[in-house]
């Protein structure tokens, strides 16, 4: 089964990759590494979830929101590199979450993404992980992530 497969066996399409929303390129390769620019919560060009975790957004809610943010990393790599199938594996992410002051839940939340990145490929899923709640994030989504994939030769 390909990753696009798994994808679709857990109800999810890969979006149109989103355009840098700044002077940025969405991926850059660099040997076999492709590191990926932060993605946001986006859905046709307009954020999923807004807002603080703790405040505007539960738990829950911003775990759906890391989903989003995997599913438009895995659109820019298939746009860089023309398939899912040519990943090795996902070596880490870093999870940004906009959360209240003090909020310690932040691991939590990027397990969204985790989460996914392990349902579609398996233990080349499994990565090494950053989760920082920050004050605010562009656009005041509720996550971002910002990933390096090993790539097959």
């Amino acid at each position: 089964m390909t990753p696009e497969d798994r994808l679709a066996s857990l109800g999810y399409q890969l979006p149109a990759p989103p355009a840098a929303a700044g002077s940025y390129v969405p991926t850059v390769r660099t040997g076999n590494l492709l590191f990926c620019a932060g993605t946001l919560c986006l859905r046709d060009g307009q954020l999923t979830h807004t807002g603080q975790v703790g405040r505007e957004q539960t738990i829950a809610s911003a775990q759906e929101s890391a989903a989003v943010c995997a599913l438009n990393t895995l659109a820019n790599i298939r746009a860089a590199v023309g398939s899912l199938d040519r990943v090795a594996r996902i070596v880490s992410v870093n999870g940004f979450v906009n959360g209240i002051d003090g909020f310690a839940d932040s691991p939590a939340v990027i397990n969204g993404a985790s989460d996914l990145f392990v349902a579609v490929f398996g233990e080349a899923g499994k990565h090494a992980r950053a989760a920082v709640s920050v004050n605010g994030l562009p656009k005041g989504a509720t996550t971002e992530i910002q990933v390096v994939v090993e790539l097959k030769d």
